[in-house]
């Protein structure tokens, strides 16, 4: 199988079941091997006291394309550890994107940097995530 079309079917695979980015209102964009978009419009139920978007949120659509990206390959893989850096905030009518790709993947353990910009190409936040691959595959390649 190409990687690009493993790929897909990878993210077809985990986008069906992934219940918390659809009712987050997360929308997925692109996903090869080793790398991922995903966006999310902020509205007013993603802001925190401060009428700015929740970190948390932030930090979820970052986490949803690292997990896209290390899983790219057809392997189950999950996190092992994520730091996020805040930067800017978000506002309420900004177009959130978030960028994974990987920077290296040894054995079972990966590492991949995810950038969040908004619609104007501010940077937003930054994460790094580490992750490790663990037993499964997201579908049956020989199936398929």
């Amino acid at each position: 199988m190409k990687p690009q079309d493993r790929a897909k079917k990878s993210s077809d695979a985990l986008w069906v079941n992934d219940h918390a980015s659809h009712w987050m209102g997360i929308e997925r964009g692109e996903v090869i091997e080793s790398g991922a978009y995903m966006s999310l419009r902020v509205q007013e139920h993603h802001c925190n006291g401060h009428n700015i978007c929740h970190g948390g949120v932030i930090f979820t659509l970052a986490d949803t394309a690292f997990a896209f990206a290390c899983n790219s390959r057809n392997q189950n893989t999950v996190a092992q550890n994520n730091m996020i850096t805040f930067i800017a905030p978000g506002q309420i009518g900004d177009v959130l994107t978030a960028s994974a790709r990987e920077v290296s993947l040894t054995g079972r353990s990966g590492i991949y940097d995810v950038r969040v910009v908004n619609q104007d190409g501010t940077l937003i936040a930054e994460m790094r995530g580490l992750s490790r691959a663990i037993k499964g595959q997201l579908f049956d390649e020989e199936a398929s």
